[in-house]
């Protein structure tokens, strides 16, 4: 599975639906569409500010959570940007893992 950070600030129309449904009924939501992907959500978090949402949640793989990226933000109540997350394990996997490259002469 793999972890991913979505963080969203609702449009207008998103915004009075959350208004009119509040908090819980809109969590519920997440956890259904990402549960239908075959994911897990670990946590959701409203907040205020430049961002509305914070969500973090497993899915299957990178297609999955494009394909739920795809959906939400064509519903037209978000604008949602997904953050691959890494663990430590991976980050140490990448830095082992050679690579050929030269950087361009100045």
């Amino acid at each position: 599975m793999a972890k991913f950070l979505v963080m969203a600030s609702y449009t207008v129309p998103g915004m009075a639906g959350l208004a009119k449904e509040g908090g819980t009924a809109r969590s519920e939501v997440i956890e259904a569409i990402v549960t239908n992907a075959g994911g897990q959500v670990e946590a959701v978090y409203f907040a205020f500010g430049q961002v509305d949402l914070y969500v973090i949640c497993e899915v299957p793989d990178n297609v999955t959570a494009a394909a739920l990226g795809i959906a939400v933000r064509a519903a037209g109540g978000v604008d949602a940007h997904t953050v691959p997350l890494l663990t430590a394990a991976e980050v140490d996997a990448a830095a082992r893992l050679p690579v050929a490259y030269q950087p361009p002469a100045p």
